[in-house]
């Protein structure tokens, strides 16, 4: 298990003697698109390093109304999981599969082995740590200080594809953004009647991109 693993992540081939017998303790786990990995108020109890696939990891109000904070793609780690583990809180936040995912399991024991004899797996922890933690910063400072309509362009520009649409629907683009759905239907449509944008259910084609990047 623990040389699938350093197969998995260049950054640990050279992993010391001792950090090489911890990752022996990791538990590979695979689940479905969908699967909630973890919930708002669970324990946390394992440092979670994905091989394959997407995790979007949600922030949800009292409301109800989500946000994505950030995702954990192929070979990344969760901030959020190193943080309660390092602080021994709760999830303040839900972890959902976006595709079928493969990860690797690092028992909360085995986690604090690795801080306290593993100089190479200390460094590998605080070194994923700092990436996704610089963006949730990012996030956090886009949502206080940009305008709803600047931070949708930027949206739909970084998310355009090759046919120039993005199949997405207003309530994923919301809970994207942090915002209501009511709010960014208001703001694509009128994007769309300044001829920008065209609207379809579940997909937006982009009419002109050099004009729509020279709204904000």
């Amino acid at each position: 298990m623990a040389s699938q693993l350093l197969q998995k992540y260049p950054e640990l081939q050279n992993i010391d003697e001792a950090g090489a017998e911890i990752l022996k303790q990791a538990q590979q786990i695979t689940a479905p698109a969908g699967s909630v990995l973890f919930r708002q108020g669970d324990s946390c109890n394992n440092f979670i390093m994905v091989t394959s696939g997407s995790v979007k990891v949600v922030g949800r109000g009292e409301s109800g109304r989500e946000i994505v904070l950030y995702r954990i793609e192929n070979r990344g780690t969760c901030v959020i999981t190193t943080s309660c583990l390092l602080g021994k809180q709760h999830y303040p936040a839900e972890g959902i599969a976006e595709t079928d995912i493969q990860a690797y399991l690092l028992p909360l024991s085995a986690f604090e082995e690795a801080l306290s004899s593993s100089g190479s797996l200390r460094q590998f922890i605080f070194s994923s740590y700092s990436y996704p933690l610089a963006e949730m910063i990012e996030l956090v400072q886009s949502v206080a200080f940009e305008s709803i309509e600047n931070r949708l362009i930027e949206y739909l520009v970084s998310h355009t594809d090759s046919s120039m649409k993005i199949e997405r629907s207003h309530q994923q683009i919301a809970d994207e953004l942090g915002s209501a759905r009511e709010v960014i239907s208001r703001h694509l449509k009128r994007l769309e009647q300044q001829q920008l944008i065209r609207l379809e259910r579940g997909c937006i084609h982009i009419c002109d991109l050099d004009q729509l990047c020279s709204v904000t």
